[in-house]
């Protein structure tokens, strides 16, 4: 059998329960002349004869009584089947799996999820926390939150999220006795309290911008850790200084527990981005995401 095999079948199936070449082809939405060419092969391949043909009727021979028989209920098992797929696919339901760094969740994400959440209950939502690079074809992930710096090459990416404030902080303590930086080089000479990608086996630089353009500077750290909280944390101990996203910081400064440092020379630092593989055969959940967090983003 070649590969049009199940197309053929399933013409000599509906002629079979039709009773005609005319009644098929207007359920296939075919050319009568193109149905009846379709068996004449499918016959011409079998080397049988499958319909007696008159100018009035087509009847089933013995042997084409035998082949539906057998055939007409395996046809209708995979039509069930594609039709339960086609009902499915129309439907936003099923497992999305999300990738994202751990600030991302009560920086944005997590207000994003609870009400996608909320607008579509058929859908299960996974979110596994982890800052490293994921290869979207063989992890099981339908998409990656992630920094323009960790993107993946080859994927597509939507923009999500607030601006991305950054702001260095330091306790009271820790200015009065080690002294205000002046100038972005001057934090070579203090603590860093640094965060980390992942694992630990990368820190992010700290950005700032002067009179040619931005450039980033990677202090020494003292502390380093994979949680801006735990940044935050350290800061307001007196431990050192702490480049985190100026909206978690805020409360703390507002209050006067922690202060800003070299507040005119920070740079912004792009959106995090959705990423995911391919705009082909996109999960309707995927889509419905991708399109909550498009409406978010005009909203801000």
């Amino acid at each position: 059998m070649g590969q049009n095999s199940f197309g053929e079948i399933r013409v000599f199936v509906e002629v079979a329960r039709r009773g005609g070449f005319r009644a098929a082809a207007e359920h296939l939405q075919q050319a009568p002349a193109s149905v009846s060419e379709a068996i004449q092969r499918f016959e011409d391949r079998l080397g049988v004869r499958l319909f007696e043909r008159s100018t009035r009727s087509v009847a089933l021979t013995p042997i084409g009584e035998q082949l539906f028989a057998r055939s007409f209920p395996a046809v209708t098992d995979i039509e069930g089947a594609l039709s339960a797929l086609d009902e499915e696919k129309d439907q936003v339901s099923g497992t999305l799996r999300l990738s994202a760094p751990y600030s991302a969740g009560p920086f944005f994400l997590d207000d994003l999820l609870a009400k996608f959440a909320a607008a579509y209950p058929a859908v299960q939502v996974e979110v596994i926390y982890d800052d490293t690079k994921i290869d979207l074809l063989t992890s099981g992930i339908d998409a990656a939150i992630r920094s323009q710096t960790m993107m993946a090459p080859d994927t597509h990416a939507v923009p999500v999220g607030p601006e991305l404030n950054m702001t260095i902080i330091a306790a009271r303590s820790y200015v009065k006795n080690r002294g205000m930086p002046k100038h972005p080089r001057d934090v070579l000479d203090h603590d860093a309290i640094c965060y980390a990608f992942g694992h630990g086996n990368r820190l992010a630089p700290w950005g700032f911008k002067g009179p040619d353009g931005a450039f980033v500077i990677e202090p020494q750290p003292r502390l380093v850790a994979n949680d801006m909280r735990s940044l935050l944390h350290y800061a307001s101990h007196g431990l050192g200084l702490a480049y985190i996203y100026r909206e978690i910081a805020a409360p703390y400064i507002a209050n006067h527990e922690l202060v800003e440092v070299l507040g005119e020379h920070l740079a912004s630092l792009p959106r995090y981005s959705i990423n995911y593989q391919s705009k082909r055969h996109m999960t309707r959940r995927l889509r419905a995401f991708i399109d909550l967090a498009k409406a978010q983003n005009r909203l801000r």
